[in-house]
């Protein structure tokens, strides 16, 4: 009985400072209620309000046989019966009587604070689709120092293929993209921004021949079969490793190039002892099991960009920006330095 008391007493005192949340505490600091749970209040106070435990189980999508041990074990945390159980009827006991009300009251409370967090505006959002091989090792500084100053913007970065970009910039649900340059052209309405210049690399399974090399030279790959992204995912992948080799009369011999994404492409390498032409973005991100031989003399670069809506751009858009340009400047000093 103490316990009931106690607990009724904490939540009266409480209720001057219109404390929901610390009257949902008390439920796990005062002695002998520590593991109380809101659902064991829900339960109780269905079974009071349905005079029986078959019609409050009923509205609950619960057996009887479980409503009645979920209540029984509320008696037993606060040591004391709120319940008197009848044939077909309950009763409240002095002490659930008490009780009963002050659950009322501090489940209205729950439900009215759910009611105004779901209920109240939205925080202010910015939406950046990428290439994750073209960001690797750069983003996560990014979004750090963004989110520091920008606490109230939530940021929903999703890691995409071109052709998914692509479609969400047509549905008008990506505020920043992120992708080659070359692809431009497909983002009708945006502005863009030039980021950095990638240097293609072959990636080499180590289990190849060519693995113990550190340089190559593009006329070697004249004869030699590659692996690829998927050109529905990708459509822009073949065209331009056609492009690049072409200077060098190395016309690509693609065995399959059908990976859905990176993460894919380096399986298939790593279990066909392959190869295929990338760029150094993926440095961050290569498996152990492979490695990298930069072309000597190099391919042209892939040109990386950002773009944003040229109508109604995010203003949030700018300072993202600003922050990506810093960060690629210092890794691109870094590589430089470790030359």
């Amino acid at each position: 009985m103490r316990s009931v008391l106690s607990l009724t007493l904490f939540i009266k005192t409480l209720k001057s400072a219109n404390a929901v949340f610390l009257e949902l505490l008390i439920l796990l600091v005062i002695p002998n209620v520590q593991s109380m749970e809101l659902r064991h209040l829900r339960y109780f106070a269905a079974v009071v309000t349905h005079g029986s435990f078959s019609r409050a189980a009923k509205q609950l999508h619960l057996t009887q046989p479980a409503l009645s041990r979920q209540v029984k074990s509320l008696e037993d945390e606060i040591g004391v019966a709120l319940i008197v159980r009848g044939q077909n009827t309950i009763s409240l006991t002095s002490a659930g009587e008490d009780f009963y009300e002050e659950a009322k009251d501090i489940l209205a409370r729950v439900d009215v604070a759910v009611r105004r967090i779901k209920t109240r505006p939205q925080g202010e959002k910015l939406r950046i689709g990428y290439v994750h091989s073209l960001t690797a090792g750069i983003m996560p500084r990014v979004v750090e120092r963004f989110q520091s100053y920008n606490k109230d913007v939530f940021l929903e970065l999703s890691d995409l293929t071109t052709e998914a970009m692509w479609q969400k910039a047509v549905a008008e649900q990506i505020d920043i993209a992120i992708l080659p340059k070359s692809l431009e052209a497909h983002f009708k309405g945006f502005q863009w921004v030039e980021l950095q210049r990638l240097a293609p690399v072959l990636v080499v399974s180590k289990k190849n021949p060519l693995a113990k090399l550190t340089m190559i030279h593009p006329e070697k790959l004249r004869d030699k079969t590659l692996l690829g992204l998927g050109a529905d995912k990708y459509p822009e992948y073949v065209p331009r490793l056609k492009a690049i080799l072409k200077p060098f009369g190395v016309k690509p011999q693609l065995r399959n190039h059908t990976s859905e994404d990176i993460a894919a492409l380096f399986i298939a390498i790593e279990a066909q002892a392959g190869m295929a032409v990338l760029t150094e973005g993926v440095f961050p991100m290569l498996p152990s099991t492979l490695t990298v031989l930069r072309f000597s003399p190099e391919l042209a670069p892939l040109l990386i960009a950002a773009g944003t809506p040229t109508l109604r751009p995010n203003p949030h858009s700018e300072a993202f920006l600003k922050i990506l340009l810093e960060e690629i400047n210092k890794f691109s000093r870094r590589k430089n330095s470790n030359a």
